[in-house]
């Protein structure tokens, strides 16, 4: 397990923390795969009934760290699915309710896996940029089918295509979160949600949430298409040249 991703258990609860205060918790390769991990122990474990997402006290999640993105590492074997993608699928998949607090900047994957959450309570401060065009990337975790759903294809294409800041507020009346709660309010009022799941029947829980979502077989296609499109974008000299300028110190 990453050390930058901490995971405790308690009252049918698999409560999973970002922790890299110090990069915003963008997330790397190891924290993927801690992710990932923590996610499929809970899909598996019948004792665990509710997974609840956070980060740090004023970050949730920056997005991914550009400098790992871009680290050269040796080729993934082709039958064994990288971290990355089990996290994205794990998520999507998960049968379970996923409970999120959001605490500060969701940016990039800290926003878009929120999509995938049944339940998110977000703190005053919390900001949230889906910010792929400018990066010269695409939307992933299927965002550019789950936004227009959430919010409208009008409303989808002006934060897909610009791309800007939203704050809590704006989050609340799109539909991306529940609920705005102090920040000292935050994860207790999640954490008291999340064991409120858990003490519900259980299958008829699962059965709920599966009508609520959409039909998941075109959604894990268009992830699928996402993913495509990235490793692509990732190649091209407009990308290469945002990140390699991204990376340059500041003065």
């Amino acid at each position: 397990m990453s050390e930058h991703i901490r995971v405790s258990v308690a009252d049918g609860v698999c409560t999973v923390a970002m922790h890299r205060p110090e990069k915003k918790n963008a997330l790397t390769r190891d924290m993927y795969d801690g992710l990932a991990t923590a996610i499929e122990r809970s899909a598996a474990d019948p004792e665990i009934r509710c997974l609840l997402l956070t980060g740090t006290e004023e970050v949730f999640c920056a997005g991914n760290d550009i400098a790992d993105f871009r680290a050269p590492r040796p080729l993934d074997d082709p039958d064994t699915p990288t971290p990355s993608r089990r996290f994205y699928f794990g998520l999507a998949n998960f049968e379970k309710p996923i409970v999120a607090a959001v605490p500060g900047l969701a940016i990039g994957i800290g926003c878009t896996m929120l999509l995938h959450a049944d339940i998110v309570y977000a703190a005053p401060e919390a900001r949230f940029r889906l910010p792929f065009v400018d990066l010269g990337l695409v939307p992933e975790l299927g965002a550019s089918m789950l936004v227009p759903w959430l919010v409208g294809r009008h409303r989808a294409a002006e934060l897909l295509l610009l791309g800007d800041f939203f704050d809590a507020a704006a989050a609340e009346r799109m539909g991306f979160v529940n609920r705005i709660l102090d920040r000292a309010e935050l994860l207790p009022n999640a954490t008291a949600t999340a064991k409120a799941l858990a003490r519900k029947p259980q299958e008829a829980l699962r059965i709920t949430k599966r009508l609520l979502r959409p039909e998941m077989p075109p959604l894990l296609a268009r992830m699928e298409e996402e993913r495509e499109l990235i490793a692509e974008r990732l190649a091209a000299p407009e990308t290469q040249a945002i990140m390699a300028n991204m990376l340059k110190p500041k003065r």
